[in-house]
């Protein structure tokens, strides 16, 4: 049975940099996401082609709103945009011959323009380079009323469900053997609580701080700025474990939300991708500990010396638990 799949990931300012490098094919390698195949990278395409940078784009229309509505507020933990994935089964896109693929894409985009604003859109890009072609489409949450409110335009759980419900009827018009998927409001399934969405979140802010401050170590700072990155280590390190230690309560259910996405792309039998807003997130969650690790390999020998001293070899190995990826 071939499923329409949309995701929504609630995203602050400070990630926008680093979806822009992956959504628009900026980086040179991909350690965290093996299936892509820079090969093909040149058959990807815009259906919305940003004219400035990510953070640049969403600032414009943040902006652009205040100025129809003074009274508009943007607190520092705001929702600033959200990161959208569209895609279908696999069996499903690859029966398609390769125009209707474009197509099944470009009437989600349409769906989009309709209930979020075409305006308020700043990128879809389609990604042909993986497994299963799939479109980051990426939007600011306004209002009608120039409101920055991300809780009134993608809503709750109740209202994620409708989300699904209204986007499977616009794709099915279209393409009719698209089953609809069943919701979590029907599966009760256990909630992760928000604070290790933040917590995550909070994570990612200081291992990008921690990333340009290694990128600035040089022959005439090399000792001073080995000292600044080994402090931020030895209070980002120990947080990641914590971090990694929080998620072991959801284990069972983070481990079904990888194994239900590995059976999605890898064996495309019977399975379906979880819709609504709290499992996909979930996944997030996995990806983010899986970015933190990779960036613990990536620190030179000389910076971790220090924070050796401090935590033993675990600092040199990083033997975590493959837990999420078996």
């Amino acid at each position: 049975m071939p499923y329409a799949i949309m995701r929504f990931a609630k995203r602050k300012g400070g990630p926008a940099s680093a979806l822009e490098k992956h959504h628009e094919r900026r980086k040179e390698q991909y350690a965290s996401n093996p299936d892509v195949d820079r090969e093909r990278s040149h058959l990807n395409y815009h259906l919305v082609e940003p004219q400035m940078k990510y953070y640049a784009e969403i600032q414009s229309r943040i902006e652009r709103a205040q100025r129809k509505n003074p009274k508009m507020k943007v607190r520092k933990d705001s929702v600033k945009f959200i990161d959208t994935i569209v895609t279908a089964s696999p069996e499903f896109l690859a029966d398609l011959p390769e125009e209707r693929v474009r197509r099944y894409f470009e009437r989600a985009l349409e769906f989009f323009k309709k209930e979020v604003g075409a305006e308020n859109i700043f990128s879809a890009v389609v990604h042909m380079d993986e497994r299963n072609p799939h479109m980051h489409l990426c939007f600011v949450p306004l209002t009608p009323d120039n409101r920055l409110s991300a809780k009134e335009v993608i809503g709750g759980r109740e209202k994620l469900v409708g989300w699904q419900d209204k986007f499977h009827d616009h794709m099915s018009a279209e393409f009719p053997s698209l089953e609809r998927g069943e919701s979590a409001a029907v599966t009760k399934r256990k909630h992760i609580p928000t604070w290790l969405y933040k917590q995550a979140h909070r994570l990612t802010e200081e291992m990008t701080l921690i990333q340009k401050e290694l990128e600035r170590i040089g022959p005439l700072n090399a000792n001073k700025q080995k000292e600044k990155v080994l402090k931020l280590l030895e209070r980002w390190y120990p947080q990641v474990n914590a971090f990694e230690a929080k998620l072991k309560p959801y284990e069972e259910q983070l481990r079904l939300m990888r194994y239900n996405e590995t059976v999605l792309r890898e064996q495309a039998k019977q399975a379906q991708w979880e819709l609504q807003q709290e499992h996909q997130e979930g996944l997030s969650l996995i990806y983010e500990l899986r970015e933190y690790q990779d960036f613990l390999r990536s620190i030179p020998e000389a910076v971790l010396e220090g924070l050796k001293e401090q935590y033993g070899e675990a600092v040199q190995e990083q033997e975590y638990q493959q837990k999420f990826e078996s």
